[in-house]
């Protein structure tokens, strides 16, 4: 069995809303210094070994991550 992670980010060009309201509450935190947050979603998969690199591609594009807003990157532990 093997532990698959799946990282799905929005695409740089694409607003981030949630990102942006983590940095205006770390400044209202006294953490100043940090300009920019991206939010994202990161799955776990306890796989078989027998699940081939395709096939976890297909999940995650299909699946897992919406390809119009979002990228993704699979990646095996």
């Amino acid at each position: 069995m093997a532990r698959v992670v799946v990282e799905v980010m929005p695409k740089a060009e694409i607003l981030d809303p949630q990102g942006q309201a983590i940095v205006g509450a770390l400044g209202r935190l006294g953490h100043p210094g940090i300009s920019d947050v991206r939010q994202g979603k990161r799955f776990e998969l306890d796989v078989d070994d027998n699940v081939s690199d395709d096939e976890l591609e297909r999940i995650a594009e299909s699946l897992l991550a919406n390809t119009v807003i979002e990228d993704w990157k699979v990646v095996r532990l």
